[in-house]
């Protein structure tokens, strides 16, 4: 019986994981399309506010995906992004390329920005447009190595140019060029300037609306959602390589909301969360292992690893960071099982701390782990270390507290009369005894010696 609460938890946690495995509707082709016949096509808005991570492409992924099945008029994205990571937004641009249904992406409201990977976006749309007092660009990959600087043109600043490049410039530049080729090949498929797209790549240049606008790299500027759907309608886009005409008139302006699931993906890839959820699941697995009881730690930590693992499958992970993190944790359990005095410890905590600064692989501030959850970590498997190097100096300075030669010095009493040897009691054990004098029984004695298991006893009065 006591196994069947375990076995309801991971029934529990596998639904779960089904749920999270299953697209959000359940209906079939069939149903879709009688849903989507039954109704007018209509348009949908999405508000993209953030930087582009696993959840927010997942989440638009799947709403442009909804919008073709359901044959949507138009799909509009409301952008405003920092930029993002380039497994993310290459997965939106794919789902863009084959969508048969318009995507119209508008930098809004004012003082928005489509910088780096929101500039890819932008240029992957049917359609580009900008509100006023926004701006585009800075599109140069930072996500590997984001320190290093841009390559510079042949024969600037009168550089020897038949140097060979390091290996870390040898791979900027592979990084620079992969980008420059799929950013023009954007701007060529959509008819727009390729020549400025790879000057935000390669120089990180940024343009305001209007300037975009005179320079052909958007279609237009509208001021707001309404505007943008009155300049769109019957415009002529070119859709998988056939012409089309919007007609957008009495179309219903349906809006995206963030499903639970996107919520969930928002929060366990973060990657604070996702680092403590590592850290709960490794630790929760040891105190299992280490004092096996009715198995909450094992389950709990188990699950917390399970999960941290996904996400940081989603995340650009380095996997040096993650294996000093668990070296750490290795190093400071060893110190607990077998005391080294702190070398154990004390080069674990290092490890870790070390593990969890390289952990992400990339240098984009909404895809770092945060410093002070660092130092909080770090900071406690510190003390925890001290604590531990504590406890075995006191223990090592201790007298011994069991065996037969802590016997020595304590008080015993006569359990019997004997005149050489006999018995006595002492700690509530019989003991054998032997006495130089004759004893009495009841006689309170001192144990002065030992030998084998007899131990010499004295008279204590």
């Amino acid at each position: 019986m006591a196994r069947k609460p375990l076995f309801l938890i991971l029934l529990l946690a596998l639904a779960m994981a089904v749920l999270i495995a299953l697209p959000v509707s359940a209906q079939s082709p069939s149903a879709q399309h009688s849903a989507a016949s039954a109704s007018p096509p209509d348009v949908r808005v999405m508000v993209l506010d953030d930087a582009i991570g696993p959840a927010v492409s997942d989440w638009f992924v799947r709403a442009l995906e909804d919008a073709n099945d359901e044959a949507a008029a138009l799909f509009v994205l409301q952008l405003n992004t920092p930029g993002g990571l380039d497994h993310s937004m290459r997965a939106m641009i794919r789902t863009i390329l084959d969508s048969r249904v318009p995507v119209a992406i508008h930098v809004a409201p004012s003082g928005s920005r489509a910088a780096s990977a929101g500039t890819y976006l932008l240029y992957a749309a049917h359609i580009a447009a900008m509100a006023p007092a926004t701006n585009l660009g800075a599109a140069t990959p930072v996500e590997l190595g984001g320190g290093a600087p841009a390559p510079n043109p042949a024969g600037s600043d009168g550089e020897d140019q038949n140097t060979a490049p390091d290996s870390a410039t040898a791979l900027r530049n592979k990084q620079v060029n992969d980008a420059v080729a799929y950013i023009r090949g954007l701007a060529e498929l959509r008819g727009r300037n390729a020549d400025w797209a790879e000057q935000a790549v390669r120089q990180g240049a940024s343009l305001p609306a209007e300037e975009a606008l005179e320079q052909n790299v958007i279609d237009l500027i509208a001021d707001d959602l309404p505007a943008l759907l009155s300049r769109l309608e019957g415009r002529e886009i070119e859709i998988r390589g056939q012409r089309h005409t919007l007609t957008l008139s009495g179309h219903q302006v349906r809006n995206i909301e963030q499903d639970w699931r996107t919520g969930f993906l928002a929060i366990i890839t973060n990657p604070s969360v996702a680092y403590l959820l590592l850290l709960v699941g490794i630790y929760g697995l040891i105190l299992e292992f280490s004092s096996p009881g009715v198995g909450v730690a094992g389950v709990f930590g188990g699950i917390c690893l399970l999960v941290a693992a996904y996400a940081l499958h989603l995340l650009p992970v380095s996997y040096v960071g993650l294996a000093l993190i668990v070296l750490g944790i290795g190093l400071i359990a060893a110190e607990a099982l077998s005391p080294s005095f702190g070398v154990l410890g004390i080069g674990g905590v290092a490890a870790f701390v070390i593990g969890s600064v390289m952990l992400m692989d990339t240098e984009l501030p909404a895809f770092q782990i945060a410093l002070p959850v660092i130092a909080a970590v770090g900071t406690g498997s510190l003390l925890l270390v001290g604590v531990m190097i504590r406890l075995i100096t006191r223990t090592r300075r201790q007298a011994l507290v069991s065996g037969a030669d802590t016997l020595i010095g304590q008080s015993a009493v006569a359990a019997q009369d004997f005149e050489l040897l006999g018995m006595v009691r002492i700690n509530g054990e019989l003991w054998r005894a032997r006495a130089a004098a004759p004893v009495r029984k009841g006689q309170r004695l001192r144990v002065i010696g030992r030998k084998g298991l007899t131990l010499n006893v004295e008279d204590a009065s």
